[in-house]
């Protein structure tokens, strides 16, 4: 093997994300450049940054992995969460906005008027943060070891020290200009090589995978199992990108929520053309590379299936590109949660717990916490694979900040002690299934199934319990909901022409 492109491209994207955040610093100097990047990042720009940052390990590497191993039925991944970004245009996206918050704490404690709301809201924030961190560590592990045949610990650790030094050293402004490139760059370094793999297999006779009546093995075969496990997916894909805090805190550095919505439609387009392209190396895969399934290894597909498919110089190139894709995609989607973390660490517990230090000096704190932590345990659990846990992360934002968000926003009768109450019951539903699901090695029957897509009854679990704690505890409605919500769903331009 030829670690030489490998080499080349990892070490390409790690200098151009330096330089790019060294040169986004220039417009770093208050708190709210860190924390929001001022609130002036243009739809586009910030349409091109999100996506950089949510297009993952799991898109990246995962989905590709999954069409490989299970089929067709794999695409309700991408399918999912292209299609959160439209409920998050329709019911979240301009009313977040106009709530004036930094942070999902910060909107809780101002819709609620609870610091035991922010409290908890807190706590969710890092737990889903750093479980959708993992398997970014865990991702760099698989393409430095696959790529360059380095052990598994110098992946975790590269992608932790150049996310740190982006991160400390200039916030939300900095690591904007860095996620936009690396949107780019990803979907260049899927297309490129997608397009050349395509002519090979054209010139090979268009040849079909070996048993292909077993091209797609539905969720749904395995009776009414296998039908739940595919609404709970649905559910949870649908409703947890709206709950995850990295998503939802770039929603905050738009201008206005006119700005906030055109940014959604801006990704949902940027999303939509990127995630034509995994399923078409799971495709390739499943004729040229099915050992890698049988081995386990099949989130290493992308990185493999131009070597395999393309002998000489020109394979080893494809390699470097798709390494330096991957690569970034660590990068960009490890920046956005380390921020969104580390901004909650910096506030709620750095900032309140008697500590001199305050604003910049406890985000870059936080920021130390934000990405040491899921980095530890992705080199002491290197096997856990990448789209399952990512998985299980966005259950527990639809099970937790999707109810809050939703009722938050559309519902004046919510009350502290309901929110309080669903958060919990969403939080530690999916506390328990994940833990069950990480336990169970050969998941047989219906409890290994409720607790490995726990959407479907986590979600109304929560639901359900802030409505009626909410009713239970009706008088303790917060005094200026109505208010609050007045602000949330009043246009800009209806406001500027009041005043």
């Amino acid at each position: 093997m030829n670690a030489a492109p490998g080499v080349v491209a990892v070490t390409l994207v790690t200098l151009a994300t330096l330089l790019i955040g060294t040169w986004g610093l220039r417009f770093s100097r208050t708190t709210s450049d860190f924390f929001v990047a001022s609130r002036s990042v243009h739809p586009r720009l910030n349409a091109s940054a999100i996506g950089g940052e949510y297009l993952s390990a799991a898109s990246f590497l995962g989905v590709a992995g999954l069409v490989l191993t299970f089929g067709a039925d794999m695409l309700w991944y991408p399918v999912g969460w292209t299609a959160g970004y439209l409920v998050l245009l329709v019911l979240v996206a301009a009313p977040l906005r106009r709530s004036g918050a930094y942070t999902l704490p910060d909107f809780a404690e101002a819709r609620l008027g609870s610091r035991g709301a922010r409290a908890v809201c807190s706590l969710m924030v890092v737990a889903i943060g750093w479980l959708y961190l993992v398997p970014q560590f865990q991702g760099a592990g698989i393409t430095l070891r696959s790529t360059l045949g380095a052990p598994s610990w110098v992946g975790p650790v590269t992608v932790g020290l150049v996310v740190l030094a982006n991160v400390s050293s200039g916030g939300m402004r900095s690591i904007t200009f860095v996620q936009a490139f690396q949107y780019w760059l990803k979907l260049t370094a899927l297309l490129l090589p997608a397009m050349v793999l395509l002519a090979v297999w054209s010139a090979d006779g268009s040849p079909r995978a070996v048993g292909g009546d077993s091209w797609s093995v539905p969720l749904a075969a395995g009776g009414g199992e296998g039908l739940y496990v595919t609404y709970s997916l649905i559910l949870a894909t649908f409703l947890g990108t709206m709950g995850l805090p990295h998503v939802v805190v770039r929603y905050y550095t738009n201008p206005d929520g006119r700005a906030a919505r055109r940014t959604t439609l801006v990704v949902l387009a940027l999303l939509g053309v990127f995630y034509l392209l995994p399923p078409l190396y799971g495709a390739l895969g499943r004729v040229y590379a099915p050992e890698l399934a049988a081995s386990g290894r099949s989130d290493a597909l992308v990185l493999e299936l131009p070597r395999i498919m393309v002998d000489g110089p020109l394979g080893e190139l494809l390699t470097g590109l798709v390494t330096a894709g991957a690569f970034a995609a660590f990068l960009s989607t490890s920046s956005g949660l380390s921020i969104a973390v580390a901004g909650v660490v910096g506030q709620d517990v750095i900032g309140r717990v008697g500590s001199r230090l305050g604003g910049v000096a406890a985000f870059r704190v936080g920021a130390v916490f934000a990405v040491t932590v899921p980095c530890v345990v992705a080199l002491a659990a290197p096997n856990l694979g990448v789209a399952r846990a990512v998985g299980l992360a966005f259950a527990m934002a639809a099970s937790t900040f999707c109810p809050l968000l939703l009722l938050g926003i559309w519902w004046r009768r919510l009350t502290a002690a309901g929110a309080i109450a669903g958060l919990l019951a969403g939080g530690l539903g999916s506390a328990v299934a994940i833990a069950w699901t990480l336990a169970t090695s050969e998941p047989e029957g219906w409890a290994d199934t409720l607790m490995g897509q726990p959407a479907a009854w986590t979600v109304p679990l929560a639901l359900a319990t802030m409505v009626a704690v909410s009713l239970l505890t009706a008088s303790r409605v917060p005094p200026g909901a109505g208010r609050f919500l007045v602000r949330l769903h009043t246009p800009e331009t209806l406001e500027l022409d009041r005043g």
